[in-house]
């Protein structure tokens, strides 16, 4: 029957109809002659959409919804994201990093609750630990407005030294050293100048002053510690010269001097030092460095021994 309708073999059946053919990218989108685009069979999309539905499909069974995982981070089966920060680090290296910020946290606030009580009027706490804020803000931390103030500081401030030295000669007093100069010299022509060249000795002076009256005489719980902080500054510069002998005594004094004024004002100011000059200080071994503290004790308990 088949053969008398001219139909030819099964086999030829199926080559009457064109096969599908998947175009390359340098073929056109349209059909093979140049045509329409051929359009796909609803069994060829059928076809695709299960092999797309079977590679999306996780492994229960279920599919997967890629807007659902954007950066595919969380699919099932992935790694997991990376975990950065202390939370990345193992146990014993995530104790130490909360060990240390809890440390630093601590002093911070420590520190901000310092200068607050500082620069805070008088009250309670400071009344009582008065003495113990003192000790932590000063001299580093002192809280300076001479920058600010309507009219700022238009002085040269120097300090000078000199000291009287006992050596095999006998005693002799030196000439008047400035230690500031030493410190200008220092600092002059440096990239990088030291913080205690610029300001140890400036706000030790400062602080001095602040804490005693015209007199010289202490006006507060400051006033000895800014004493003996000057002591130690004026016997630390001292140790880096050799008199021949041994410092017995120092005497400290300022000079200030007024900044000129400017080539095109018309105000006139005396630039003439002014001196205040410290009484006469008897050096212990509290005022020396270290290094030369035990020798100056030692030459003591044999001067004793030999008075005896």
């Amino acid at each position: 029957m088949v053969a008398e309708h001219g139909g030819g073999a099964e086999s030829e059946r199926k080559a009457a109809w064109p096969e599908a053919v998947s175009h390359g990218p340098e073929e056109p989108s349209g059909g093979p002659d140049g045509g329409e685009p051929q359009v796909p069979s609803p069994q060829q999309d059928a076809g695709r959409g299960a092999t797309s539905d079977t590679a999306d499909e996780a492994e229960d069974g279920h599919p997967l919804d890629s807007d659902a995982y954007p950066d595919g981070e969380d699919l099932p089966g992935a790694a997991g994201p990376r975990i950065v920060g202390i939370a990345g680090l193992s146990m014993p290296y995530q104790v130490v990093a909360a060990l240390a910020l809890a440390l630093v946290g601590a002093l911070g606030a420590v520190h901000l609750a310092m200068v607050f009580l500082h620069v805070a009027p008088s009250n309670t706490l400071t009344k009582q630990h008065g003495e113990a804020i003192d000790e932590w803000v000063y001299p580093e931390f002192e809280q300076n407005w001479k920058l600010f103030a309507p009219n700022p500081l238009q002085q040269n401030v120097s300090v000078h030294v000199r000291a009287e030295v006992a050596g095999d000669e006998g005693r002799r007093t030196t000439p008047w050293m400035s230690l500031s100069s030493e410190d200008g010299e220092a600092i002059r022509g440096s990239l990088l100048p030291s913080h205690v060249d610029q300001n140890e000795l400036r706000r030790g002076w400062d602080f001095y002053l602040n804490s005693h009256d015209s007199e010289n005489r202490p006006n507060g719980v400051r006033g000895d510690l800014s004493e003996r902080y000057v002591r130690r500054i004026v016997m630390l510069r001292l140790s880096e010269h050799d008199y021949g002998g041994t410092v017995d005594r120092i005497q400290v004094r300022s000079s200030v001097r007024s900044v000129p004024a400017p080539p095109w004002s018309e105000e006139k100011i005396s630039t003439r030092p002014h001196y205040r000059v410290l009484p006469w200080w008897s050096v212990t071994s509290d005022d020396l460095p270290e290094a030369d503290a035990p020798a100056r004790a030692s030459r003591a308990s044999r001067a004793e021994e030999t008075d005896k």
